[in-house]
Parts: C-alpha cells; structure tokens; sequence
C-alpha cells in the first residue's frame, strides 16, 4: 500500500515530496494489436510511461490516441500483445485472468464515467460490495462503506438507491467504492465526463483531497484539457504513444478544503 507522507502545515500538494518517491506503475515499450480479420490494428506503438508513488497523473489524447488502452493495461483489465508492465517492480504483462483479479481487487480502485452503480442497492451497499469479494466480515465491510460514505459527504444519503441520488452523487458514491479495499492506485475514467462543469468541479476536488489527505496514487483519462489541468503531470497521447508531457496545477495550488 502507497505510504502515509508527513502532513505539512500549509502543505501545497507535495510536488516535490512526490519526485523522488518510489515507481508504482512502468509500462516498457508497450504494444498491443487488436486482430480485426485479416487486418492488425495497433493500439499502443511501443508506449513507455512510469508513475511515481503518490503522483496524479492526467492522460489525455484524441479518440484513437490509446489512452483507454493505456488505462486497460495499467489496470489489469488486459494484457500487452508484447512488452512489459510492472506493478511496485512486479512483471504483470503476462498474469493469468485469476491472478490479475486478485490484483484489480486488491490494489486497484476504478471510477468509471457512467458510474456503473448497482441499480437494486443502496449507496451503502454499493460500497460494500468490493469488501464481500475480499472476504471482509460484513460488520467490518458495514463500518468502513459508512466512513467512506462519510468522507464523501453522503452520509444522509446512504440508504438511496442510484435512481434516487443526482450524478454528482452517484460519481461520489463510485469514489467511496473505489476506496472499498484501499486500493494503492486509483484509475478514473473520464469521472466528469457525464457532469456539468460545476459538479464536475466538486468531484475533482474529492479527486485532489484523495491524492493530498489519503495519498493515493490517480491516473485519470480524460479528453477536457481544462480537467487535465487538476493533475500535477499531464501525458498527452498520439498513436498509441506519449506525445508530450506537462505539468498541471496539482502541486501548485492547496489542496482542498472539506466542505462544512
């Protein structure tokens, strides 16, 4: 798990805190072709990237630049056609399915832009959910779903189901649950991308707080450069290859406060 930094008095984001700090994720020379007929199709052309410890990261392309494949890869939800992809120096590039879930469940939260929230259960239990897959005793997995529920300031809001809650809600009600098992990486989706500007907001500072207060490790995929903007580094993609890099506000700017 990402290690708990020293809490600073008017702490700015930790940039440089986090320079230095351990390699979670590294992808070498990364490949992946899609067989479509006769045809191969390349996704990722050889893409190197590495995240540090405690970073947030912002990737960004065009519709075919690879980004989504990038996110597939980083998050165990496939594996390159050649190449490699280390995990805290751990080769994953070629794990069974069986392990590579054992990995996603343990050490990986995911926030999705359509929220992908159990419609039949309430916030809660939606919360909940991961910690049964882990074996987690249901008085603790209860516990824990009502202080994440809590941290995202839902807790009047717990016992509604997805219908009955806004999206701003449900995206955080989808942050809560991606920090079920807490998870050393979070990977987000485009967790905007179905908000209006100032929701969007609200949940980019729950993003940044994670990232300042709980020192999680982020990788964001989004195509909106002004939402890019929140990470402190920002890999732009092209053909399936990193383009350029940049730095964002994240580091420069306090972290955000807790409302109320």
């Amino acid at each position: 798990m990402a290690k708990k930094r020293q809490k600073a008095q008017g702490k700015q984001g930790g940039a440089s805190q986090k320079k230095l700090r351990p390699m979670v994720i590294r992808l070498k020379d990364v490949w992946k072709v899609y067989q479509m007929g006769e045809v191969e199709v390349p996704a990722l052309r050889g893409l190197n990237l590495e995240i540090r410890d405690g970073e947030f990261v912002a990737i960004m392309g065009p519709s075919g630049s690879g980004k989504s494949t990038a996110m597939n890869m980083i998050g165990c939800l496939d594996i390159p056609t050649r190449g490699r992809i280390e995990l805290d120096s751990q080769d994953i590039s070629q794990l069974s399915e069986s392990d590579l879930a054992q990995i996603r469940g343990r050490r990986i939260g995911f926030i999705f832009q359509q929220f992908n929230l159990i419609p039949t259960l309430t916030a809660l239990e939606n919360v909940m959910l991961p910690m049964t897959f882990q074996g987690m005793p249901a008085a603790d997995r209860k516990e824990r779903a009502i202080k994440l529920l809590d941290m995202v300031e839902l807790e009047d809001r717990m016992h509604h189901k997805p219908s009955e809650l806004s999206g701003g809600q449900q995206q955080r009600v989808a942050i809560a649950r991606a920090l079920a098992n807490d998870p050393e990486v979070i990977l987000a989706d485009e967790p905007t991308g179905n908000l209006d500007s100032k929701t969007g907001s609200i949940v980019m500072d729950f993003l940044k707080r994670l990232n300042c207060d709980e020192d999680k490790t982020i990788i964001m995929v989004t195509h909106d450069e002004d939402v890019a903007r929140n990470a402190q580094r920002i890999e732009l993609l092209r053909d399936g290859v990193v383009a350029s890099s940049s730095k964002g506000n994240m580091g420069q700017l306090p972290c955000p406060e807790k409302k109320g």
